[in-house]
Formats: structure tokens, C-alpha cells, sequence
């Protein structure tokens, strides 16, 4: 059976078929204007959220203070990843008119994230004891109200998404972002501690609540179906179990930090793990809050699927590979320039960590070509398989080497057995690993050079904020002439001997 139809025997209550969608070259640009709106709304919103860590780790918040904010955001993006039962998913995935089962939706959404709530409620006291955090037990429950409040959303913010209408979500996200923030900071400076983050994340998940029902007027109807609910579900819960396995693998080592190395290496973590996202958020964000709905597009046309992901992930790597590598190579001056001397044993970290946000990059982007060509059986094994070899690595990891050891933990699990699991999955779908070499291999030449002139350079140019920016400049202007060859695959002119799968196997 098609994800995006009803079972048998249950037509009359899941959407109908589509009409005959817009050209290619119609659907091309439309997905290029959204993903345009996109990487500005995340860049612009993720060098405000950078600005705003600095201020607040300088003049504001201390270690310990990250260290429960970690444990806090942890548990609320694990809650997240399942919280409307994966149903939400099926306003963007489905064909037909969407209105005709949102209120389905929007029943089950919120029925399931009340329900998350009342549990997270009760459990806090005995989660933050158990993650080493015993006075996170109320930032834990303010936090994680944002768990319904985006159970009520999802339904309105699947329709932008759907409708690729990322210019209205960027100004909701700026809305958001400036309301949250301003709480955050108020607080922080009256001492509040880590409970202003909590206090910030609800007042801007009510801001986006508002503004994605003003941009979607008449979606947030409540209404009932059973014969919807059922196949919503049959839908939906292998996506969430799968979303929460994927969450539960990323910030697995938050826990096994908070757990075995205190509040306050937690907070040296957390920060070098949030530098490590800097490149994952500005650019996989981005893409992914087009590519799951771009991929759905083409899941039934493997030859484009296949060609879309390649060029796709050659994107995304092109653009993270320099990141990454300035921030490993630069770790120990860049901490100490921006965040201050009290936070440099969070850089001891951080290179490993840039190599986790590399492999994090294209998983992400196979985890969402893989969903929308049906592969839950897939998602669901190498999630799995990541999670279980990666808890005890972890924690051996962690009491041989603290955060360092927790950081190498990850690589080591990620790139030595999920790296080439996702292969397989993604050969399965149709795609095969030529494309991805080809998507990967200039810039992964690039990343070699500039990483030769970043050790190379660093010591006769110096730390100071001058050295810093030649080194920068010099490593950059490498990784340009290097990856300059692949400028026509990038723009989606792939060369013709690639060989593309003439199909996909269904193994839905």
C-alpha cells in the first residue's frame, strides 16, 4: 500500500488522489524559492540564537546553569519527535484536499501531547534525580508545555509546509524568535537561571501557535473520524517511533554526560555540542523543512528521486564541509574568543563533535528520503541499531574521558556502522552509492586541503581575532578552487555517465 493513501477498504475516509500536480519546471522553482526563504530564515534566526548564547554565557548563566537547561532541552526534543503520534506529517504527505482530515489530525495531535504532558509531569522529579540534575525538576515542567502547544500546531504548520510557503514561516519564526529571546534575557538578568529558557521556549512556541493559525486560517477545527484516525495511525506511528529514535540517538550523550559527569562538564558539553550544530542548523534545517515535501513529490518517479537526493546532499555537504572544519581546527580560540577563558574545556570536544554534525547532515537528509519513499522498516532498524550500540559506547566512553570521550563515543558508533547501514537503506530505495560519491567527493577533497592549511597556518598567523580571519580566509579560498568543479552538478546538471536505478523496489 502507498503511505499516502488509505488502506483497503477505507477510501471514503483518507484523502483522494491528487489532481495532476504543476510542471516540473513549476514545481523546480517553487521548491528553490522555498528553500531560498528558508536557509535566510534559519541564518538569520540562528546567528540571532548565537548572539543571544554568547550574552547569556558571558554576563549571565555559568555551567551548571547550561547543564540544566541541556537536561530541560533534551527531554522536551525527544517528547517532540513523538508528540503528535507522527500523524502531523500526513498534511504534507498525503495526496487530495488535506482540509478534509485535519481535524482528525489536530484531535489525535492533541490528545497525544496532553497526554506526553501529564506523564512528563509526573516523572520530572525522579528524570532529572535519574540524568544527574535533581533541580531540573521544574524547568522541566514549564519546558516541556511546549510539547502540547506544538501538538496544536502542527496541523497549521503542516499546511505552510505543504504549501511550501516558507516567506510566512520565516516571519512567524522572527516573531518567535524576538518575543523568546526578550523573555529569556529579562529573566536571565533578574536571575532567574536556566527556568528563563523555559519561560522564553513557551511564550515563543504560544507566538508560533498564533501565527501559523493567522497564515492558515481554518485549520485549527476540531472534528473526528474513525476511519481516518486509523489509517492516520497506521501512518503515523512508524514515523514517530522512528523521529523518536532519531532524536533519542542525538541527545542520548547529553543524558549519559548529565548522568555520569555532573551539571557542570554537562554545560562544557552542551555548549561545545551547540557549536557543533551551528553548521547543522543554518543549512540542514533549511533543507529540511523543503526536502521531505520535495522528496514526496518524487518518490514515485525513482530516476528523479535519486538525482534530487544526490544533488540535494551535494548541497548540504558543500556548504557544511568548511564550517565544520574551521570550527575543528580553530576550536580552542574560537571558544575562548567568543564565549570567554571559563569555557575553553568545552573545545577539547569540539572537533569530534564537528565530525557527529557532518555524518548528523546527510543522515538527516537520507532519514527524510527514506520516509518519503516508504522505508520505515529501514528508518526503523538503523535508528534502533544506532541507539543500542551507541549507549554503552557512551558510557565506557564517558568515565574513560569525560566529554571528550563522549564526543569520540559518537563518531565512532556513527561513522564506523550507521554511515554504511544508511548505505544499504538508501541502496534498497533506489539509490545507489555512486550518486552519493559523486555528491561528496569534491567536497570532501576540499575539507582535506583546508584542513592542512588550517594546522599549518594557525601557529605563524596566530589566535589573535587578525590571525584568526587570514587563517579563515586563506583555508576558505582552498576549499573554493577545490570544490569549483562540481559548480554545474550543484546548479542540476549532473554529468550523463552517472548512472541513475532504473527503479526502486517496493519495500513499503
Amino acid at each position: 500500500m502507498d503511505i499516502a493513501r488509505a488502506p483497503e477498504g477505507e477510501a471514503s475516509t483518507a484523502p483522494a488522489p491528487a489532481d495532476a500536480g504543476p510542471s516540473p519546471s513549476a514545481f523546480g522553482r517553487k521548491v528553490r524559492s522555498a528553500a531560498r526563504w528558508s536557509l535566510i530564515n534559519t541564518v538569520v534566526l540562528r546567528l540571532g540564537n548565537f548572539a543571544t548564547g554568547i550574552v547569556l554565557a558571558r554576563f549571565a548563566l555559568g555551567p551548571a546553569e547550561w547543564g540544566v537547561y541541556g537536561i530541560a532541552q533534551t527531554v522536551l526534543l525527544v517528547l517532540l519527535s513523538a508528540n503528535e503520534l507522527g500523524v502531523g506529517l500526513a498534511i504534507v504527505r498525503w495526496e487530495g484536499d488535506a482540509r478534509r482530515f485535519a481535524p482528525t489530525v489536530l484531535t489525535l495531535s492533541t490528545l497525544s501531547s496532553g497526554l506526553l504532558y501529564v506523564a512528563l509531569f509526573a516523572a520530572a522529579p525522579a528524570l532529572g534525580g535519574l540524568l544527574g540534575s535533581p533541580n531540573a525538576t521544574e524547568v522541566l515542567r514549564v519546558m516541556c508545555l511546549c510539547v502540547v502547544i506544538d501538538g496544536v500546531a502542527q496541523v497549521p504548520g503542516g499546511f505552510l509546509t505543504r504549501e511550501f510557503a516558507q516567506g510566512k514561516r520565516m516571519i512567524i519564526d522572527a516573531l518567535n524568535f524576538v518575543t523568546g529571546t526578550a523573555v529569556t534575557l529579562l529573566l536571565a538578568f533578574a536571575g532567574w537561571g536556566a527556568m528563563s529558557f523555559a519561560v522564553g521556549a513557551v511564550v515563543g512556541n504560544v507566538v508560533t501557535l498564533i501565527g501559523c493559525w493567522l497564515a492558515a486560517p481554518g485549520t485549527l477545527k476540531y472534528g473526528w473520524d474513525p476511519g481516518q484516525a486509523r489509517a492516520l495511525l497506521r501512518f503515523g506511528l512508524p514515523l514517530a517511533g522512528a523521529s523518536m529514535l532519531a532524536l533519542a540517538v542525538v541527545n542520548v550523550d547529553t543524558m549519559v554526560a548529565g548522568a555520569t559527569l555532573g551539571s557542570v562538564s554537562l554545560g562544557f558539553y552542551v555548549l561545545a555540542f551547540n557549536i557543533s550544530g551551528w553548521p547543522v542548523r543554518i543549512i540542514s534545517e533549511a533543507a529540511r523543512r523543503v526536502s521531505f515535501a520535495g522528496f514526496s513529490r518524487l518518490a514515485e518517479t525513482p530516476g528523479a528521486l535519486a538525482q534530487g537526493f544526490s544533488r540535494a546532499l551535494g548541497v548540504l555537504i558543500t556548504g557544511t564541509v568548511p564550517l565544520c572544519v574551521l570550527l575543528a581546527g580553530l576550536a580552542e580560540p574560537v571558544v575562548r574568543l567568543v564565549y570567554g577563558s571559563q569555557w575553553t574545556p568545552a573545545a577539547a570536544a569540539l572537533p569530534w563533535l564537528m565530525v557527529l554534525g557532518l555524518i548528523r547532515i546527510g543522515s538527516e537528509l537520507a532519514y527524510d528520503c527514506l520516509v518519503a519513499v516508504g522505508q520505515r522498516r529501514s528508518l526503523f532498524l538503523v535508528q534502533g541499531l544506532w541507539l543500542v550500540a551507541l549507549i554503552p559506547v557512551l558510557l565506557v566512553a564517558a568515565r574513560l574521558n569525560g566529554v571528550v570521550g563522549v564526543s569520540q563515543g559518537h563518531v565512532l558508533v556513527a561513522g564506523g556502522l550507521v554511515v554504511p547501514v544508511f548505505l544499504v537503506a538508501l541502496r534498497r530505495g533506489g539509490i545507489g552509492l555512486g550518486l552519493i560519491a559523486r555528491a561528496c567527493g569534491w567536497p570532501f577533497l576540499g575539507g582535506a586541503v583546508m584542513t592542512v592549511l588550517v594546522l599549518g597556518l594557525r601557529q605563524p598567523f596566530g589566535d589573535g581575532p587578525l590571525g584568526l580571519a587570514a587563517v579563515c580566509a586563506v583555508a576558505l579560498a582552498g576549499y573554493a578552487v577545490c570544490v569549483w568543479p562540481s559548480r554545474g552538478f550543484l546548479r542540476g546538471r549532473p554529468p550523463a555517465a552517472v548512472p541513475v536505478p532504473p527503479a526502486r523496489p517496493d519495500m513499503r
